[in-house]
């Protein structure tokens, strides 16, 4: 929980200094309060991440500076290629488990398993990728404007809009 909360405390205040919208995380009602239950979410494609991905945000606007926190959800056999983000990200597994890697190519034989309650944080530009066995949903926490950079430009699902 700890690291949780500093992780959060960091992102609240790290200056936003990169832009390039692509319309991430379809928008959520954040005007009022609110109880989220996973059962119950109003999962929208997410096009920054490869075909499978569905989003739901929470809280805050990932297009404008600022903190922001989205459900993530992947189906059974899903891979994230290596990429980075300009701010600091904090995950934390709420379904199934992931593999978080590190480096600039996805290689399954060199994750960390993390299973549901686990939460891993990634550094600002620090090259990363992610898979997963069997349906998985993560909370991610971040700092807006949020984007992602491939480490191979082939892998950008937008390449091709």
């Amino acid at each position: 929980m700890r690291l949780l909360l500093a992780g959060a405390l960091i992102l609240a205040f790290t200056g936003a200094a990169f832009a390039e919208p692509d319309q991430p995380i379809e928008r959520m009602a954040t005007d009022k309060a609110q109880n989220f239950e996973l059962g119950s979410i109003d999962w929208q494609d997410e096009a920054l991440l490869p075909k499978g991905a569905k989003s739901a945000l929470l809280i805050g606007d990932p297009s404008k500076p600022g903190v922001f926190m989205a459900y993530l959800k992947f189906p059974p056999n899903y891979e994230i290629p290596a990429h980075t983000h300009p701010f600091t990200e904090v995950v934390t597994v709420l379904k199934g488990t992931v593999w978080n890697g590190h480096g600039e190519k996805l290689d399954r034989d060199k994750g960390d398993e993390l299973d549901v309650g686990a939460s891993f944080t990634l550094p600002a530009e620090h090259p990363h990728y992610l898979w997963n066995e069997d349906e998985t949903v993560v909370l991610l926490t971040a700092t807006g404007p949020w984007n992602i950079k491939y480490t191979n430009p082939d892998d950008d699902p937008r390449k091709d809009k």
